[in-house]
């Protein structure tokens, strides 16, 4: 979709609020135009004595009356008008979070935080603007034209009028200059505004590491610069703008000495009236507001367009997992990966993330996912979430493939806790109550009592209402990952998937975790099935089945008594983590 397609189309769905303001605009035109031949009449008829004091202020009270009503007039379309226009930011927002929202991991990767701030600030406050100020000014001054020209031709003379309008072809050249480097200068503009954006998110996220490694001067610096190259940007932008008022102030001020040359000649020569010519005067007045507005709606135009030129690509950008499942029922049974293939777009075919995983995920069974750094098995875990699609094979849950699901469905029954769980601004109870707000406070307890984390809720002065902080950063790792379990414990979801998410905690910790998980799953918990992904091969001594990821391949893959046995890769790394943890505890 065009820049111009939005504003037509956005303004043929609020056609009645523009429609209002459209007729409050023409009658503030007719009256304004009407203002200055009644002026005109009035200076006749001083002149040649036929009006009297009472006529005079009568005349004079009805001019106070139409400019009375145009005040009126103009707060009226003004909202009318920007109660519309104010819609389609929020649309174009709401639209925006939206398609992030649907978006995976991938699509992150290539986009910069910063500037997604960007799009949904600035550029839509550009594309705001132009559907709002803009056809407001343009449409009041095309009106404005329209009817003072006419006035001027039809109502005074036509040879004034025509020789007013000579310089305007010259302004129109310029304008179309103008309006090149303005659109040019906006992009500009906004593209430096982002990456402004994108440093400041990026050092408030980073604080921390900064401050550790003295690097506050440089980041300054660095700051610094990128804010000299928005301000010279939007000064450029702007000076294009302001290229604007000379062109229409010489156009006019040209047209202006040629009139009064003419218009004093044929006074001079009694072809014209006195008050005719005070009349075309102030008709003439009367043009700078449609010109100033040619002006500032091409500004707005150019400023809306080159937002819109970045934000449309995000927003027709097509969904990294697309959502074309068409079961709406939820997914139950057991979990089968057929013959796994999936190749990250940066990495080597042959060096595939998966290659050839089957593996199935009985219900109500914990399965473990081991292997050394860079085996696949967050890959894994992404995949079954469906934030990526496999390339090679399929992942079916109770039978059906898991693109059949409607995305929605499928993830209402997982419950997922990354290594590095992120966690919102709000009280500990919010955040494990996020995916369930409508918990009760004994359930939220209940979930980290499961967690593990309870007792260190409760050492803090205010419990469970403590504020977290951004990103939890008030909690330290182990509580941050203690958290997110509760807040997976509480959804109480079919499927339960563990990405490494014990790797902050001690082994104490971890020991009364996994028997409290134990102990649910026999109880209200049945039913649940549980894949642990961790580098501790204790975290997973008790699963059901073990599974052995290396280079992307399955290499070993039963319980751990069988696994120990071998002299495979989980065997090795058994011993050496047994031998660890006992020296630890010298």
């Amino acid at each position: 979709m065009t820049f111009y397609q939005l504003i037509f189309d956005f303004i043929r769905r609020h056609r009645r609020h523009y429609l209002a303001a459209a007729l409050m605009l023409c009658a503030v035109a007719m009256l304004s135009v009407w203002i200055p031949r009644k002026i005109g009449r009035l200076v006749d008829a001083l002149v040649a004595g036929q009006l009297s004091t009472g006529s005079m202020f009568a005349e004079l009270g009805l001019i106070l009356l139409m400019g009375l009503a145009i005040y009126f007039l103009r707060v009226g379309w003004r909202m009318q008008l920007f109660v519309a226009s104010y819609q389609l930011g929020v649309q174009l927002r709401t639209d925006l979070v939206q398609r992030l929202c649907l978006q995976g991991p991938h699509f992150f990767q290539e986009q910069r935080t910063g500037d997604l701030m960007a799009l949904g600030t600035n550029d839509a406050d550009a594309i705001e603007l132009a559907a709002g100020e803009a056809m407001l000014a343009g449409f009041d001054g095309s009106l404005t034209l329209i009817m003072v020209l006419g006035m001027m031709l039809l109502g005074i003379d036509w040879r004034l009028t025509c020789m007013a309008l000579l310089p305007f072809p010259f302004m129109a050249l310029a304008f179309r200059r103008i309006t090149r480097q303005v659109h040019n200068a906006s992009h500009a503009a906004l593209s430096c505004f982002s990456q402004l954006n994108d440093q400041v998110q990026e050092s408030i996220a980073g604080i921390r590491t900064m401050r550790a490694l003295g690097l506050e001067q440089r980041n300054a610096r660095q700051f610094a610069d990128l804010a000299e190259q928005a301000a010279a940007a939007s000064l450029r932008a702007q000076r294009w703008e302001a290229a604007y008022e000379p062109a229409v102030g010489l156009a006019l001020t040209v047209a202006g000495v040629m009139t009064l040359a003419l218009g004093g000649y044929l006074v001079w020569h009694g072809k014209m009236s006195i008050g005719s010519l005070t009349s075309f005067s102030m008709y003439l007045g009367q043009l700078i507001w449609p010109m100033f507005a040619a002006g500032w709606v091409l500004s707005l135009l150019e400023r809306g367009r080159a937002a819109w030129q970045r934000l449309e690509p995000v927003l027709s950008l097509p969904l990294s997992v697309e959502d074309h499942g068409s079961i709406s029922s939820l997914p139950e049974g057991e979990i089968q990966c057929r013959d796994i293939g999936f190749a990250y777009a940066e990495q080597d075919s042959a060096q595939a993330a998966l290659q050839g995983i089957s593996l199935t995920l009985p219900v109500g069974a914990t399965v473990g996912l081991v292997g050394p750094t860079g085996s696949g098995k967050s890959t894994l875990i992404r995949l079954l979430l469906r934030q990526y699609q496999a390339q090679q094979g399929e992942v079916r849950w109770g039978g059906h493939v898991l693109s059949d699901y409607r995305l929605e469905q499928l993830r209402s029954q997982i419950s997922w806790v990354a290594q590095e769980p992120f966690l919102f601004s709000a009280t500990i109870a919010d955040n494990i109550a996020l995916a369930k707000p409508d918990a009760s406070r004994e359930a939220i307890e209940q979930a980290a009592k499961l967690a593990a984390v309870h007792d260190d809720i409760m050492s803090f002065p205010l419990g469970y209402a403590t504020l977290v902080g951004e990103r939890g950063v008030t909690l330290s790792g182990g509580q941050r990952q203690r958290v997110a379990i509760a807040r997976a414990l509480l959804i109480n979801a079919p499927l339960l998937l563990l990405d490494d998410a014990l790797s902050a905690v001690d082994t104490g910790t971890q020991t009364r975790i996994l028997q409290h998980l134990r102990h649910a799953r026999a109880g209200a918990g049945a039913g649940r099935t549980v894949l642990l992904v961790s580098h501790r091969l204790s975290v997973v001594a008790d699963a059901d089945h073990i599974v052995v990821l290396q280079n992307g391949k399955i290499t070993e893959q039963g319980n751990h008594a069988t696994l120990s046995g071998n002299q495979g890769w989980y065997a090795s790394q058994w011993r050496y983590q047994q031998l660890e943890a006992s020296l630890d505890a010298l």
